[in-house]
């Protein structure tokens, strides 16, 4: 395990697991939604962003964490390692709840509020953005797909590696 991207759900924790993982392995981390996001609530253009992610997969080793659908197909054809947290979605929704007004490592602002579109977002991944994601890891039968279904699962894992 060298090259690893977290994927799942907005609010399904990937943060805190990359984090977990971060620490277990000490193989260096990098959240997309730094890359993306500038502290003054804009973004970078989709030239940069995809420059970021290009330089961080260069490196030998590193754990991306975030979704970024489109960026998925490049990362999975770089890592070596996926972790697709694929919680329900009361468990995602709460997961976002839990976390507005709190500062964050791997977001440059606080979110002030639940923004209606971001839930809306969340409350149609699982039609929309999960199917695809599991035909793309199909796609890839070399790489080491870890599939948790619940933070249990998650936890024991990082407990264990």
């Amino acid at each position: 395990m060298n090259k690893v991207i977290v994927i799942g759900c907005p609010g399904a924790g990937k943060s805190t697991f990359a984090r977990q993982l971060n620490e277990k392995t000490q193989i260096p981390l990098f959240y997309l939604d730094m890359i993306w996001h500038r502290a003054d609530k804009t973004t970078v253009s989709r030239e940069q962003f995809d420059f970021g992610l290009i330089e961080i997969m260069k490196q030998d080793r590193w754990i991306i964490d975030g979704n970024y659908i489109r960026t998925i197909p490049i990362r999975l054809q770089q890592c070596d390692t996926v972790f697709l947290l694929d919680y329900p979605l009361d468990v995602c929704i709460a997961g976002v709840e839990s976390r507005i007004g709190k500062p964050r490592v791997d977001m440059p602002w606080i979110e002030t509020e639940f923004d209606p579109e971001f839930r809306e977002w969340i409350l149609d991944f699982s039609q929309r953005q999960l199917p695809e994601i599991y035909s793309w890891l199909g796609a890839y039968p070399d790489k080491e797909i870890h599939i948790f279904k619940s933070r249990k699962e998650a936890d024991e894992f990082i407990e264990n590696c």
